[in-house]
């Protein structure tokens, strides 16, 4: 699903990735751990398309295409979700609205049939479900006035209805009291968990994996991968820490 080889990348003209090599085949979730500053984020970004973070060597496929050449709607057309760490608020702009323009776009560039108004509220309703939030809550601005726990589950709903192939969760935990975990740790694993979807989860902590148990664990250091393992990985490096599992 995804295949990065060699990846390195820089912001401002700083080097943060220093060559990346990683494969998340169809049907895995696959964990990224490591200390501030070590280049999580930045993966993210690139892999999403955000400007300003450029590509200076190695590739990145995305179901077999080369995902560095395409724009970021392109990315997001071919089934790529950006899950943010901090969900930015857009006054004026109902959720609903948001969503339906949204996936209708992308039918649009596949040449599907789009969605009617009441074929969208019903998936809509269906996917906040999911979550265990109140779909009128989407009638609402987007991400205004919600909660950090709120914003994080629209944007669980926002996957679900987006149904991508391959999810890049950049510290979805990041703020979330015990409850909104578990929901949103829920709903990674009702919409991701297939054969065919693929799950890259970043974050600092192990709480998170309790819920959406990763089957590798990778641990980036100063813009490299230097470990990877199993579920018990995630295990030490919450009882050592980053410098002695890292080292």
């Amino acid at each position: 699903m995804l295949n990065i080889e060699n990846l390195h990348a820089t912001v401002a003209d700083k080097p943060i990735l220093r060559g990346i090599d990683l494969v998340v085949p169809a049907g895995e979730v696959h964990a990224i751990m490591g200390p501030n500053g070590s280049g999580k984020s930045t993966l993210a970004y690139v892999l999403g398309g955000r400007p300003g973070y450029e590509v200076s060597e190695g590739s990145a496929a995305f179901d077999g295409a080369d995902m560095l050449s395409l724009e970021p709607h392109e990315r997001a057309t071919a089934g790529l979700f950006l899950g943010f760490q901090y969900p930015v608020e857009i006054p004026g702009v109902s959720y609903l609205q948001f969503l339906r323009e949204s996936l209708n776009a992308q039918k649009r560039a596949r040449g599907e049939a789009e969605l009617s108004g009441a074929a969208f509220i019903k998936l809509a309703r269906e996917q906040a479900a999911v979550l265990g939030m109140d779909a009128e809550m989407l009638k609402r601005p987007v991400n205004v006035g919600f909660s950090g726990g709120e914003k994080k589950r629209a944007e669980m709903v926002q996957m679900g209805i987006m149904a991508p192939k391959l999810a890049i969760l950049d510290e979805t935990d990041s703020g979330l009291d015990i409850d909104a975990l578990k929901a949103v740790g829920a709903g990674i694993n009702a919409i991701m968990r297939s054969p065919d979807k693929s799950v890259l989860l970043i974050t600092h902590y192990q709480r998170l994996l309790d819920y959406v148990r990763p089957d590798r664990v990778h641990v980036l250091s100063r813009g490299r991968i230097v470990r990877s393992g199993g579920p018990e990985l995630a295990h030490e490096l919450e009882r050592e820490g980053y410098a002695e599992v890292a080292a």
